[in-house]
This record gives structure tokens, C-alpha cells and sequence, in this order.
């Protein structure tokens, strides 16, 4: 009886001193796999306030938070990680200490961006697990590319009222996000460009009507699709869990594969570079191409379009901007000369880049200088093959003291 009673003070000693002890319980659990994943989060609002809490109570310690927007009051009753204090913050650097709270020695990288114009492809390729809690389709349908090229698994979500749907999507196994949009999702997604690529107004900030209690049923299925997908356990994979809050009432839906969806691009091979993208010319990585892939006609594609010049049709006024497709509205878009001189405002013609193959001026321009974002991949492609090369040297940059951390654990 004795030795029975000291063998159970042991037991419970140790689940006591060992924070994830209850979780080993559970027999295919891997604590070690949770520790050693990089996983990107898109979003912190009220669905990425969800996610990233249960995250930290898993136990992940290598994180990087993406989001655009500031903290507002009315942020506070639907984000568990947000303090009143934490008002007019960014919700990235907030959410970022909130996930410290919880779990000390986690590492959280936060980004102030926009994830379509300032996330270079290179940390969805860091990532092993991407999770969004976003509120627009723009956003949903750029990280659904960049998980395919880069053959990384994602976990979507969304909310609106009390009702949420969590899906799964794996990179070579279709359908995939963009095979589930319909008519009336392409028609929306369509509004926001206008014929000249120029946005018809910029992104406003969320204001999808909420509840802390949706974000928590449907944050909380997406964490565990997380946890499943790590341990290669079934998953929602094509498919879609549909919460409905009026009546409590659940399905699981299954997607189809559209035969004629664009996001079905993976990069074949992506080797990483040591240089900085301010260390290399769009000639020097021409070149690397060509010697990689045995042939002189190559073309360097860019991870996305980039708007090169503006120019205006009555003046003839050029302007040189470097920007990626979707960052300049129709306001920037007018000539400013034509408008100082008559009261009709001139649009400008809008002149884009999508590669590099040798044109006039460009050869000595680094790769920064471009308006693509750090740590991204450039793909060099020739008639017969291609080869992709990711930017390495600008990892510390984008991801701070994760990248040393990843280093250390690979």
C-alpha cells in the first residue's frame, strides 16, 4: 500500500511540474513536434485572438504574426489576448506580448503588413503550418497561391455573426480555397481593381459584425487541425466544418476541384541564396538562372505583378514607382501636373513588370529595389525547366530572432 501511494505522488509530481504533462497523456501526442514547428498566423483579430491563445497553451514556441491593422476599443470584447491599455497598438506587436503572457518561452515575431504586398514567399516557405483568421477573400486567395508554390499546408477560418466554418487545405492535394469560390465571390474580388489596376478605394478595416464565442468554437477547431495535420492524423482536407450558432447545429461539407483553377503552381525547386536582395542584380540572378538550367533563354518571374511606371497619356509625364500591384489607389493614379492645370482630372496609364528578361534599364537594379518584399523567391524559367531561388540573407530581417531560433533547431 505503501509503495502504491509513493509511486502516485510521483506520477502527479510530475504532472504538476511539467506544464504539457496532460497532453502526453493522450497517446499519439508529440510535444516535440509542436516545439519544433514554425507556424504563421495571418490575422489577429478576433479569430487570430482565438487561435494564437490556444496555440500558446499547445505549447508552439515559433511564431510569426502578421497584421495590417491598430487596435481599436471595440477590439476588446471579442480578443482575449488585447488590454485596454493595448488600445491604438499594433494588433501584430499586442497579440505578440499577450502570446508571451501565456507561454514565456515561446518566440513571437510580429509584422505590421499586408500580407499580399509585403510577405515575401520565402516565410510561407519557413512556415510548416499556416493559419488565417482573416475577413476578406483578396487575402485568403493570396495565401492559398503562396501555400501551393511553396507546398505548405494552411488552415482557414471564418466568422460572421455566431455562425464559422474552419477548413484544411494541403498544397498538392486539391481542391484547394480557390476551387470552393463561386460567382458571387469572384464578382467581389473583382470590384476591388479597377481596369487599370489601380484599387477603387483602399482596404478598409474589418467590421464584420462578431461574438468571442464564435471565435472560440471556430479558432479552437482550427488549432486542432493543426495539431492533427502535424501529427499526420485525418483532417478537414477539402473539405469544410460549418458551425451554425442559431441552433447549434454542424456539418462537415466537401469541397470539389475546379479543373480550371489558377492556383494549382507549385515551384519545382527552391534553392535558398546567403545574399541579401540588396546584395544581388536582376542580371546577377539572370545569369545565375542561366548557368543553373544549362540555357541562355531564360526569364526571371516575380513572385507577384509590380506596377513599374505611371505615365500620363496628355503630358507625357513619366513617374518610375516600384510597387506591387494593389498599392496604389485611383487617387494616386491621377497626373498631378494635368490636374494643377485643368479642372478634369487625368488618369494615368499603369505599366507593369512581371519578370526580367533583359530589358533596358533594369539589368544593375537590385533586387530590393524592385517594391517586392524581403525574403522572397524568384523563379528563373526556361522553355524546358525552371528553378526557384529564395533570398535567405533577408531572413533575420523579416524574421528577427526566429530566424537564429530555426537555425538552432533544424
Amino acid at each position: 500500500m505503501a509503495e502504491t501511494l509513493t509511486v502516485q505522488a510521483e506520477l502527479t509530481a510530475e504532472v504538476e511540474e511539467d506544464r504539457f504533462s496532460r497532453l502526453r497523456l493522450i497517446p499519439w501526442w508529440d510535444q516535440n513536434k509542436i516545439q519544433a514547428a514554425n507556424v504563421l498566423v495571418v490575422g489577429a483579430g478576433a479569430l487570430g485572438n482565438e487561435i494564437l491563445k490556444n496555440l500558446a497553451l499547445l505549447g508552439f514556441v515559433k511564431v510569426v504574426v502578421v497584421d495590417l491593422d491598430y487596435i481599436e476599443t471595440s477590439n476588446l470584447s471579442r480578443s482575449v489576448l488585447f488590454r485596454t491599455a493595448d488600445v491604438g497598438l499594433s494588433k501584430a506587436a499586442a497579440i505578440a506580448k499577450g502570446y508571451n503572457d501565456l507561454l514565456p518561452e515561446a518566440t513571437v515575431q510580429p509584422l505590421v503588413a499586408n500580407v499580399m504586398q509585403d510577405c515575401g514567399l520565402g516565410l510561407f516557405a519557413w512556415a510548416d503550418l499556416i493559419l488565417a483568421g482573416l475577413d476578406n477573400r483578396e487575402a485568403r486567395l493570396w495565401i492559398n497561391r503562396c501555400a501551393w508554390k511553396v507546398g505548405r499546408p494552411w488552415i482557414d477560418g471564418a466568422i460572421e455573426g455566431i455562425n464559422g466554418v474552419a477548413r484544411v487545405f494541403l498544397p498538392g492535394e486539391p481542391p484547394c480555397y480557390e476551387c470552393t469560390l463561386g460567382e458571387t465571390d469572384w464578382a467581389i474580388l473583382n470590384r476591388r481593381m479597377s481596369c487599370n489596376l489601380l484599387l477603387h478605394e483602399a482596404n478598409p478595416q474589418g467590421r464584420t459584425p462578431t461574438t468571442p464565442t464564435i471565435s472560440s468554437i471556430i479558432g479552437g477547431i482550427q488549432a486542432q487541425e493543426a495539431v492533427k495535420t502535424l501529427h499526420g492524423l485525418p483532417t478537414l482536407a477539402g473539405k469544410g466544418y460549418v458551425f451554425e450558432g442559431l441552433h447549434h447545429t454542424s456539418y462537415v461539407t466537401q469541397y470539389t476541384e475546379n479543373p480550371d483553377c489558377t492556383s494549382h503552381d507549385t515551384l519545382e525547386t527552391i534553392i535558398d541564396l546567403p545574399q541579401r536582395s540588396s546584395e544581388m542584380t536582376l542580371d546577377q540572378l539572370l545569369e545565375l538562372g542561366r548557368r543553373e538550367l544549362g540555357t541562355r533563354e531564360v526569364v526571371v518571374e516575380f513572385s507577384r505583378d509590380i506596377i513599374h511606371r505611371l505615365m500620363c497619356p496628355r503630358c507625357g509625364a513619366v513617374e518610375d514607382v516600384f510597387v506591387p500591384v494593389g498599392s496604389i489607389d485611383r487617387a494616386r493614379g491621377q497626373c498631378v501636373a494635368c490636374s494643377e492645370s485643368t479642372a478634369e482630372a487625368q488618369m494615368r496609364i499603369v505599366q507593369t513588370l512581371t519578370g526580367y528578361s533583359g530589358q533596358a534599364g533594369l539589368a544593375d537594379r537590385t533586387l530590393d529595389g524592385l517594391g517586392l518584399p524581403l525574403f522572397d523567391v524568384f523563379t528563373v524559367r526556361s522553355a524546358e525547366a525552371e528553378v526557384s531561388y529564395c533570398l535567405s540573407g533577408d531572413a533575420a530581417m523579416v524574421l528577427g530572432p526566429l530566424a537564429a531560433r530555426s537555425e538552432a533547431t533544424a
